[in-house]
């Protein structure tokens, strides 16, 4: 079918009767309900790949969907457990001029949490002391160790963000030394009794009725400002002085749910849309030194925050001072900004190189010793694997493989490995590792669906990857037989202009729960393949009298990579249509996915 706008679409169960491409997946046409595409072309006036890709999507209320506000989606912030009573102990600490501490993790979920809390007391004139453990010697979590040495320092109360919800020993000790603490947090928590904590405002914790577990720490963070802003309303104060201004820090809240990588639905999808528009003028001027030293520019998009942003305000936990990130955030000295956000920049450039050799070492580790290439489940573990970057390695290998992955970075002097997972969709990680806690497999251990964390004796390391062969084995297999490239259209390189990218772009924001639109060109033929440093592939692809620049990331060595690089013609490509704005030519690029060549079945 096509409608004049140069794509078409056609159902069918093997797309371009593509059943196993290069990467071995199967293509199909995103599944959408004839009456509904129907439907959106009417009310809307859009083009007909365009409708089907809003009801493929689930979207049954298009102008929510593609104008989410947070008047029509923010929830009551009472309908979270314990977030008044958080509210309270909060706005009193303020009122009474407690010494306040805020415990954040040293990811860019919590320091952007933690920035939030800071620019909040300190627009009520109160200033908010930063710990962020240390990734190496210290570990995820607050630690009695910690609590201890917050207590020392004068700390009245704390606030733990994006952490905190499993740290049942660390809270009973600041219980026993008089410490009270306020836990901000979006985890999975085990069942049963909650910790001991003052306050324990957690979405994923089993009693909380918000229906909101989607949020991360930020956007958690974000509705507890609220809360404290309606407490200090209720008891007058704002008589005395105006009501911190919260929507001046949705580009925090919105920087935390694409960094976090957090379903895009509902009042996350409305704060993060609202959030990346308040990003977009950089008024943080943390936000806007690290635009400047990374010689990027705006409007924000998730691309901005989750790869420009989110790795640079993380390289300070990954390899560096892990409070960077929440300095950065939450200054307002231009120049103090602009020094940490060169400090990161750097720190950045290195973790590259460091997660580039772990990366080499923990490929030929899975492939050249003895791991079946079939596994449910990847589990590798190596010695001075930085802690800091074994997340985004397993991730890699994630990617590369279609499979969870689980790094280890074991330490050499006390065999204790550190190691951090990245999941499947369709296969929950978390309460896998929470399984293997439970069994006694691990030191420590957590997460959520898609990422967990990990503490293992080395020795127990062949026990821990039995364990989730066998556990995740059913789950690995029913998401492997359902993965499949979900194509939104069929375009041509010519056809692939500017004004569809535009068209398409009203989707976004995109990440989880809101995937960026997958376009197919079939037969069409490779044309210069380069390879570019850095292991990607740079080509052009002809076809149907039209030519549209191509490149596949950190594809040198991969089945994708190699067949780019023999170049040819007659095969059918996926991608997603990127703007190529290069001396100023409004143009547009794909970025290859996949690739499936017919002659090769």
């Amino acid at each position: 079918m096509a409608d004049g706008s140069g794509i078409a679409a056609f159902p069918s169960e093997a797309f371009l009767g593509v059943t196993e491409s290069v990467s071995g997946r199967m293509w199909r046409m995103r599944e959408a309900d004839d009456a509904a595409v129907r439907g959106h072309r009417q009310r809307l006036g859009v083009s007909e790949p365009f409708a089907r890709a809003l009801a493929g999507r689930g979207v049954e209320d298009a102008d929510a969907y593609l104008n989410p506000t947070l008047k029509a989606q923010f929830p009551d912030p009472s309908c979270f457990a314990d977030m008044d009573k958080a509210a309270a102990l909060l706005v009193d600490a303020a009122q009474d001029g407690r010494k306040v501490a805020v415990f954040a993790d040293y990811d860019v979920d919590g320091a952007t949490s933690a920035a939030q809390l800071v620019r909040w007391f300190r627009a009520m004139g109160r200033e908010l002391s930063i710990y962020v453990p240390d990734r190496v010697k210290e570990g995820y979590g607050p630690s009695p160790a910690a609590f201890q040495h917050l207590k020392d320092e004068g700390a009245e109360l704390v606030i733990t963000v994006d952490c905190g919800a499993a740290a049942h020993e660390a809270l009973e000790y600041a219980a026993d030394i008089g410490l009270p603490v306020v836990v901000v947090d979006h985890h999975m928590m085990r069942p049963g009794e909650a910790p001991p904590a003052a306050a324990l405002v957690n979405p994923n914790r089993p009693d909380c009725a918000s229906g909101q577990g989607n949020l991360a720490a930020a956007g958690v963070t974000f509705v507890l400002l609220a809360a404290m802003n309606r407490e200090v309303r209720q008891r007058g104060l704002f008589n005395e002085r105006a009501a911190p201004d919260i929507m001046g820090w949705l580009d925090l809240a919105a920087l935390g749910a694409v960094c976090d990588v957090t379903q895009l639905t509902g009042f996350n999808r409305a704060l993060t849309t609202q959030g990346l528009k308040v990003m977009s003028a950089f008024a943080n001027p943390g936000l806007k030194a690290l635009m400047q030293v990374a010689k990027s520019e705006g409007p924000a998009t998730t691309f901005h925050a989750g790869f420009i942003l989110g790795p640079r305000i993380n390289a300070g936990g990954r390899i560096g001072r892990s409070d960077l990130g929440a300095r950065l955030l939450s200054t307002d000295n231009a120049d103090e900004a602009l020094a940490l956000a060169h400090e990161l920049d750097a720190l950045n450039a290195t973790r590259k190189e460091v997660e580039r050799e772990a990366l080499e070492a923990a490929v030929h580790r899975f492939e050249r010793e003895n791991n079946d290439p079939a596994t449910p489940v990847i589990v590798v573990a190596g010695e001075d694997w930085h802690p800091g970057v074994v997340g985004i390695v397993a991730g890699r290998l994630r990617e590369r493989y279609r499979r969870p992955a689980v790094v280890i970075g074991l330490d050499p002097v006390t065999g204790v490995g550190k190691g951090s997972g990245r999941s499947q969709p369709g296969v929950n990680l978390g309460r896998a590792i929470q399984a293997a806690y439970e069994a006694g497999l691990l030191l420590a251990g957590g997460g959520h669906a898609m990422a967990a964390g990990m503490t293992v004796a080395r020795d127990g390391v062949p026990e821990l990857r039995a364990f989730l062969v066998d556990y995740l084995a059913h789950e690995t297999a029913e998401a492997l037989a359902v993965d499949a490239l979900e194509i939104d259209a069929l375009t041509t390189p010519g056809g692939a202009d500017r004004a569809l990218w535009t068209e398409f772009q009203r989707l976004a924001p995109f990440g989880p729960g809101a995937p960026e639109p997958l376009f197919a060109m079939a037969d069409v033929a490779i044309e210069a393949p380069r390879l570019l440093r850095g292991g990607h592939v740079a080509c052009q692809l002809t076809g149907q009298g039209g030519r549209i620049k191509a490149i596949a990331w950190r594809a040198e060595d991969t089945p994708l990579g190699r067949r780019l690089l023999e170049g040819g013609g007659g095969i059918h490509v996926v991608g997603k249509l990127k703007p190529d704005d290069w001396n100023g030519r409004q143009g547009v690029q794909i970025e290859i996915e996949d690739l499936a060549d017919p002659r090769r079945r």
